[in-house]
């Protein structure tokens, strides 16, 4: 067991070239390893190397920089040099190492830049677990977006990496500090914050310095690289989110059998903003899915799931399950799970589960008037039936399913009536 922990705590070696040059054609892209000088776990002494190890221990991995080379294929240019983000973390943005980096953490910043991107306006907080979120949440205060984004998931959340699109004050450095936490990142750390923050040993605490202008992102394309087990790879350009304001939604339309079917509602100023919002998030959610927001925060996040229903419904029992966590954890200051034991083992009155229980059916686990976010169209009905039935208001889809005329009937037969907005593109990530 010993060794087996002690994996966990090794940095490896790895034997990747400092320098990587990849060639389209005549054009040349040139990237440099990057590397850092932080102090060995066991000996304190500096040590330079590259990244803790990959998805697994044992793996050894790399991350580089590009450095060179104005990539321009068609009529598409991809980000050129000088706008690192996560590849140009440097030992001066590492305010705290606590242990030395590995893959994971660096692409679960990575992806919370991704959904960050969209949403510049107001503080913002994402919360990542396994490259998904577990909660995002937008405010007033950034204190008051990550205890949001925190409760949409608190279990999930143990662990997880935070980033934020503002300065962190000592308000939410005293509220992260409360929470266990791997990685820490944000455009910068306001006066008397890191010495809270720092109570946590082994936080990573990273400054992104770019993360201010992170909107200057939101439309830029990359180089997307697949590689395949028999050593090929597949090159494709990342997506652009084509929605950036609410006339860029369609309301939801459809011809079948020569009969045209509208839907029939169009959505309140509150629905438009969680719209926005949600596909915003959605971005950085691994397909299939479909998640469930309100008032600018995750309720339930479906994520991966081979059908649509499915995954419908899965955000919804994640809806349920989170729910009835934060009442108890509220309440009794203990995980839901903790309190069915107690119960069970005759430690607590039932009472304290059944009034629980009952709140969350009463509130359908928040899901009343939540905004219902699909990456992909309904190939049927029965996704949209599943979630008007725990009370959703409003759906965002892509749109050009054969059938979406018999998700514009659920919407329209639903009482009260259901809006539906179509986004015009798909948001698959995988």
């Amino acid at each position: 067991m010993k060794d087996l922990k002690q994996q966990y705590k090794t940095v490896m070696a790895d034997h990747f070239p400092e320098t990587m040059t990849i060639t389209f054609g005549d054009q040349r892209l040139i990237y440099k390893k990057r590397t850092w000088k932080i102090p060995d776990e066991s000996t304190g002494e500096l040590v330079e190397k590259g990244l803790r190890y990959g998805e697994n221990p044992g793996q050894e991995a790399a991350l580089y920089e590009l450095v060179s080379g104005n990539l321009s294929l068609g009529d598409c240019r991809f980000i050129e040099p000088g706008r690192g983000l996560v590849s140009a973390i440097t030992e001066e943005d590492m305010l705290q190492a606590g242990k030395h980096p590995g893959k994971i953490n660096l692409t679960d910043i990575d992806n919370a830049l991704n959904i960050l991107k969209y949403l510049p306006d107001r503080p913002t907080a994402a919360i990542m677990k396994h490259n998904n979120p577990s909660g995002v949440a937008c405010a007033e205060t950034l204190a008051e977006a990550y205890h949001r984004a925190n409760m949409a998931d608190r279990i999930a959340a143990f662990g997880g990496c935070l980033a934020l699109n503002r300065p962190v004050d000592r308000d939410t450095a005293a509220l992260i500090s409360e929470n266990y936490l791997e990685v820490v990142a944000a455009p910068e750390y306001e006066e008397g914050s890191l010495p809270v923050l720092k109570k946590r040993k082994n936080l990573r605490i990273i400054r992104i310095s770019r993360m201010d202008r992170l909107y200057e992102y939101a439309y830029l394309r990359f180089v997307d690289f697949k590689s395949l087990i028999d050593g090929g790879i597949i090159v494709q350009q990342s997506p652009l989110n084509r929605i950036r304001g609410r006339d860029d939604f369609q309301l939801a339309e459809a011809v079948h059998d020569g009969k045209k079917y509208i839907i029939e509602r169009a959505p309140t100023e509150r629905e438009y903003d969680d719209m926005l919002f949600g596909w915003a998030v959605e971005q950085g959610v691994t397909s299939n899915s479909v998640i469930y927001v309100r008032d600018g925060v995750t309720v339930g996040i479906g994520t991966g799931e081979q059908d649509r229903v499915g995954v419908a419904e899965i955000g919804i029992f994640k809806a349920y399950t989170k729910y009835r966590d934060t009442l108890c954890f509220n309440r009794f200051r203990i995980p839901y799970k903790i309190l069915e034991k107690d119960v069970s083992e005759g430690r607590r009155s039932p009472k304290d589960k059944e009034d629980i229980d009952e709140e969350t059916r009463q509130k359908k686990a928040g899901l009343i008037g939540a905004v219902m976010i699909s990456d992909a169209f309904f190939p049927f009905r029965d996704g949209v039936d599943v979630a008007i039935k725990e009370g959703i208001s409003a759906i965002v889809q892509p749109g050009g399913s054969l059938m979406d005329f018999e998700s514009i009937e659920a919407c329209n037969e639903a009482n009260p009536k259901v809006t539906m907005v179509f986004t015009g593109q798909r948001a698959f990530k995988h």
